[in-house]
């Protein structure tokens, strides 16, 4: 069972344990016109590995090849986080059957649900927690 966690305390994790990694599942379209977590504050690198690739929506093959790349230890945390939690959730399914036990899935992930209007980043997930991000 993979659990959800909080924006919050995964933000916590992240910028006090050094054994502990947040991985953005988002594509690369996202990254760059919505923005990501901003980890530079806590003296940490944000891994970005797309779960999903663009336009079709495979699974990225590479996903797994890119956690080992950036250096992330089978028994590290790792946090997991999307638009909404969906993709974040897959891909710490993925991680977790190749070997990573300590993985976490970001509750409402970067932007959380829609409002009433339809607009994302007020409700909940990282952005309407005020926690550090770039703004694409």
């Amino acid at each position: 069972m993979i659990d959800d966690i909080s924006p919050t305390a995964t933000w916590e994790a992240v910028s006090s344990r050094p054994n502990a990694w947040l991985v953005d599942v988002r594509t690369p379209m996202e990254w760059e016109h919505i923005g990501v977590p901003d980890l530079s504050g806590a003296g940490r690198a944000l891994v970005l590995d797309s779960w999903q690739l663009p336009p079709a929506g495979q699974v990225n093959p590479d996903f797994v090849k890119t956690l080992e790349q950036a250096g992330i230890g089978k028994t590290d945390e790792v946090y997991f986080i999307c638009r909404s939690g969906a993709r974040s959730m897959a891909a710490a399914h993925a991680a977790y059957d190749a070997g990573y036990h300590n993985v976490f899935n970001v509750a409402d992930g970067f932007e959380g649900p829609p409002d009433a209007a339809g607009g994302r980043g007020r409700l909940a997930g990282w952005q309407a927690s005020g926690l550090p991000c770039t703004r694409g």
